[in-house]
């Protein structure tokens, strides 16, 4: 069987239980693919760094057989200083993406590259901003260069969040109010990481995708055009594969 390996930041990862409701668009792909696996490696404040420096891109290679995916998705950490994450867009970030490319097709792999979903920023005007500045063209420039597949998630996120507008787009986020659920009793106001329905939306787009450009065969797809209720469809990791670094992540959103 075919695998898809997912390598990237917090907004892709699987997310536990105890964070309900939010999700990465990594933990709700499977929802839209039959026929392949899903192995979510991506991991919460990874940058393109910290993922090869710890170890998370040689696992992936290590564990693939030829003919299997590697989509990847960095961008959100690579812009955040200090902790040894940060990259400059086309510098460390753009030579770190090669050694991924370089490294999957060693592999017999077949890289696929994936631009972060932007943030939900807007001014006082109701304009949205794009805190991401020029990580995406940077991902961009190397698709072209190295002739890979590029799925563009942050422009095709950039036109939904504008349409739906500051407050419409709370809806997509982790926006809670207090009391509202359990795992947030103080409430939350998280524009960066997503909820059920922004998720799911995501990865929708994503595996449409990578149906278009055939990297997988088209009996490899479900579900494209199904609707379903997200906050029943996603399904969360047990607590009990927490590590200490998420732990230590959990509570600074929830401070």
């Amino acid at each position: 069987m075919t695998r898809i390996f997912l390598a990237g930041d917090s907004s892709v990862t699987s997310r536990q239980a105890s964070m309900a409701p939010m999700v990465g668009w990594g933990q709700t792909l499977q929802l839209f693919v039959q026929g392949a696996e899903v192995i979510n490696c991506a991991r919460a404040g990874a940058s393109t760094r910290s993922f090869l420096e710890r170890g998370r891109l040689a696992w992936i290679l290590e564990n693939a057989v030829p003919g299997d995916l590697m989509l990847i998705s960095f961008g959100l950490i690579d812009m955040k200083p200090g902790d040894g994450r940060f990259t400059e867009p086309f510098k460390e970030y753009q030579g770190f993406l090669r050694q991924y490319v370089h490294a999957a097709r060693d592999r017999g792999m077949h890289p696929v590259l994936i631009t972060s979903h932007e943030r939900r920023v807007f001014d006082k005007y109701g304009n949205m901003r794009r805190p991401l500045g020029q990580y995406p063209a940077a991902m961009r420039e190397v698709a072209a260069q190295l002739s890979v597949p590029l799925i563009d998630l942050n422009e095709w996120s950039v036109a939904w969040w504008r349409h739906a507008g500051p407050d419409g787009t709370k809806a997509l986020f982790l926006y809670l109010e207090p009391g509202e659920h359990p795992n947030y009793p103080k409430g939350v106001a998280d524009n960066t990481h997503l909820r059920a329905h922004g998720g799911v939306e995501c990865s929708r787009y994503i595996a449409a995708e990578l149906q278009n450009r055939a990297l997988l065969p088209p009996s490899h797809f479900r579900n494209l055009q199904a609707q379903f209720d997200p906050d029943q469809a996603v399904e969360f990791l047990p607590d009990d594969v927490f590590d200490q670094q998420t732990k230590e992540r959990v509570a600074e959103v929830r401070r």
